[in-house]
């Protein structure tokens, strides 16, 4: 265990946040130490604090993060100290069923603590968000955990790009496979929301209709990309086939993770249409569809998990589309705060208020 402390963001079990000392775990042969620049606070961090998610405590939060490699283990050879970096939740083994079928995504190891949390100041074990707990001034992760973007990139998107770009831009591209003249919904616009309309206007999608509880979203979600945009009231579905000829849309991406939003996604589609769920929700919301409109409705319900995207290939890709112009991220991020200020950002995304704050850490 490193004697030395750093700052963390920590939760506890009675739904407190505060800035912590932790001592990070010992640098292992396999392992990387990241020293972070950047941190995105994600919905899925908030589901672990609610309770939505399952999680243990104390929990370091945060998952969506880039920064510069500090220190690297005697076996790693793919990145050395001074590399820039995405981190990921999810690396894939590459071993099991669905890495060698192509899937990635969906691997059997993907998503579980990859190393020991460290512990708190006074030495209680802690828990890492998905393996991460990147909401701290630096992490131990194994090395196939980080993924090396050009020095180039401002460390604001670069963090970004590892979970609500590469799940947005994946859900439209790898998912759901929208394309030119294609009608889209999507609801829910947080981070993932806005990176999906921002992905649908890249595809050459349209109408591109954005809905969301708070109406404050509305200059965001047409700045993204959205040609429309309407609050979530009883009227939606009437006001949704107005604009796409009584049908309804071709695509519809629930980004909230509730069975009412899903249900929304789904009466908003067309028959034959598609309803991509991005979103990720509790195990006991239950979703209730009659036998006879699923086969009435000939829509597809999907999910889209990261993206359908391999994050070692992917992340690259969306670093270079960033670079030249043609990803343009700038709407996704509101706010920008210190470590010490996660706490109420975290609020103010419960409030619905904004789209991503980075937190931004000291060079």
């Amino acid at each position: 265990m490193s004697a030395e402390l750093i700052d963390a963001l920590v939760a506890r079990a009675d739904g407190g946040l505060a800035v912590e000392p932790i001592r990070l775990p010992a640098l292992g042969p396999g392992d990387v130490r990241v020293r972070i620049r950047a941190a995105g606070v994600c919905h899925s961090d908030l589901s672990m604090v609610n309770g939505t998610l399952a999680a243990t405590f104390p929990l370091v939060l945060g998952h969506e993060a880039a920064g510069v490699v500090a220190e690297v283990g005697a076996d790693v050879d793919g990145v050395v100290p001074g590399d820039h970096v995405v981190l990921n939740w999810a690396p894939p083994c590459r071993q099991c069923w669905h890495c060698r079928h192509g899937e990635p995504w969906l691997c059997a190891a993907s998503g579980r603590p990859c190393a020991p949390g460290g512990t708190t100041a006074d030495g209680e074990q802690l828990q890492v968000t998905l393996g991460l707990g990147a909401l701290a001034t630096e992490v131990v992760v194994p090395a196939n955990a980080v993924i090396g973007v050009p020095a180039e990139l401002g460390f604001e998107q670069a963090a970004l790009l590892g979970c609500a770009v590469l799940t947005g831009v994946g859900a439209v591209g790898n998912t759901a496979g929208v394309r030119p003249g294609q009608s889209v919904l999507v609801v829910g616009l947080g981070g993932v929301g806005l990176s999906v309309l921002i992905a649908a206007r890249r595809a050459g999608a349209g109408p591109i209709i954005a809905v969301d509880r708070s109406a404050g979203k509305e200059k965001l979600a047409l700045a993204s990309g959205a040609t429309h945009f309407l609050p979530a009231d009883d009227a939606l579905s009437g006001q949704i086939r107005a604009l796409t000829e009584g049908r309804g849309v071709d695509h519809a991406f629930e980004c909230v993770g509730r069975s009412a939003t899903i249900r929304t996604a789904w009466r908003a589609t067309r028959r034959g249409g598609t309803v991509t769920v991005v979103g990720m929700g509790a195990k006991d919301d239950l979703l209730s569809l009659s036998a006879l409109e699923i086969f009435h409705s000939a829509r597809t319900l999907r999910s889209s998990v990261y993206g359908s995207a391999d994050p070692d290939q992917e992340v690259p890709q969306l670093a270079r589309a960033v670079r030249d112009g043609s990803l343009d991220l700038r709407p996704l991020i509101t706010h920008r705060v210190g470590l010490d200020g996660a706490p109420e950002a975290f609020r103010r995304m419960e409030r619905g208020e904004g789209a991503r704050t980075v937190v931004v850490f000291d060079a």
